[in-house]
């Protein structure tokens, strides 16, 4: 009798609008691919610990439910912010994990997530070939920060530019609607620890009938509180309205977050990162006390990466590539890798699957390059936006119900 082929993916890390294009395309090439189960771990690698996973046959029943998978926000199977500890630190996770995979002839381990859960790839497979385990392990690119390595751009980035350009149009919109006869100046704050690139998609707002944002600030710069003062007040002196971007993650010289200026959270998660929230009020409130005029603070937050009603077609459909090539990577012997974007072409914009050593993107940031921002350190260049502008084209539009999109929600025993 011969042996069952089964695959097992998870999610982790932050979802994206588009994380689960990348499962369905998983999904999809496993089942074509003659895969006789394809398992899927709740909440991760943390949830696979405590034996916590579904077979997707019972959830997904036809393409309908593929399509509606796609245009499904959050992870489909949930996520977790779990570290795996080094292998000589605790074996007897790594020997739990396997045993759980052998019970279930898995043989092949696919993990959608950013740098942490590349991570998590490299340690698993680097234990399979200590021990002599046959799985393969591959990783799909998943985050929003688009700050993975040796990748052009990540799934979720796309569709979150599309966002965080859209919304940065229409606050600069509202805002000009009110600035008759007094001066206001509106802080937009957008996720970013350590990469910018998200931040600096609010230039796309820039349009033919839209100024764009006035300012842009990159964590990859020093901020410096004196000139950002100095420059918000030139600004001040040609327009009544002022709008300006800000990164979560942007720093003082002495390396402390602006959010922390203002006596920011103190949480820390299970990757050593300090929880980042109140750059943007913390800065609109210094403005309105040096200044006097009146200031307002705008979080994007979670809807950065939840809004899949402005999901990009590129960004959709790059996910369910990248999900459907690292399931052929592992079909035909691949291990320790992670499936990459390569820009093909950029008129017209073309791009394809690619495979990279997970040990030369795992714990790796790539950050906005210092000159593609200006010698001011206050917004980018068109280099920038040249790079991410075919990311956001296309839509991807919900299939709507009573007016709202319908989504596709794990059924549960």
């Amino acid at each position: 009798m011969a042996k069952k082929r089964n695959i097992i993916v998870g999610q982790s890390g932050g979802p994206t609008a588009v994380i689960n294009s990348s499962l369905a395309g998983v999904y999809k090439t496993a089942k074509e691919r003659g895969f006789h189960k394809v398992y899927g771990m709740l909440h991760g690698v943390q949830g696979f610990l405590d034996e916590q996973y579904v077979d997707l046959s019972s959830q997904i029943h036809s393409d309908i439910d593929i399509e509606l998978l796609k245009r499904t926000p959050s992870a489909f199977l949930g996520s977790c912010r779990y570290k795996l500890p080094e292998i000589h630190e605790n074996p007897e996770i790594y020997e739990k994990l396997f045993e759980i995979m052998d019970k279930l002839d898995i043989e092949a381990f696919i993990y959608i997530g950013g740098n942490d859960s590349m991570d998590t790839i490299k340690k698993l497979s680097d234990y399979a070939i200590l021990k002599g385990h046959a799985q393969k392990f591959l990783g799909v690119p998943k985050t929003i920060d688009n700050d993975l390595a040796l990748t052009d751009h990540t799934p979720g980035f796309g569709s979150a530019a599309k966002y965080i350009a859209a919304s940065t149009k229409e606050v600069i919109r509202d805002a000009l609607g009110l600035n008759y006869k007094k001066d206001s100046i509106t802080i937009i704050e957008v996720m970013g620890r350590n990469a910018g690139w998200l931040t600096g998609a609010t230039a796309l707002a820039k349009t033919e009938e839209c100024e764009g944002p006035d300012a842009i600030y990159l964590p990859e710069a020093v901020f410096d509180i004196d000139k950002f003062l100095k420059n918000t007040k030139e600004l001040l002196k040609k327009k009544n309205s002022v709008v300006i971007a800000v990164s979560e993650g942007i720093k003082v010289e002495d390396g402390r977050y602006v959010c922390e200026l203002g006596g920011g959270s103190e949480y820390v998660d299970a990757f050593g990162h300090k929880q980042l929230q109140g750059t943007a009020a913390y800065l609109a409130n210094f403005l309105g006390a040096e200044i006097g005029c009146k200031t307002r603070s705008i979080e994007f937050s979670t809807l950065q990466r939840s809004a899949s009603h402005m999901a990009s077609r590129v960004d959709v459909d790059e996910a369910f590539m990248v999900g459907g090539a690292a399931v052929k990577a592992a079909d035909e012997g691949d291990t320790g890798k992670m499936v990459v974007i390569d820009r093909v072409s950029d008129d017209p914009y073309q791009s394809a699957a690619g495979i990279y050593d997970v040990h030369r993107i795992a714990n790796h940031e790539k950050l906005v390059p210092r000159n593609w921002m200006n010698r001011d350190g206050n917004y980018v260049t068109q280099e920038f936006i040249n790079y991410i502008e075919p990311l956001i084209h296309g839509d991807y539009q919900p299939f709507m119900v009573n007016g709202l999109p319908q989504h596709l929600v794990l059924k549960k025993k």
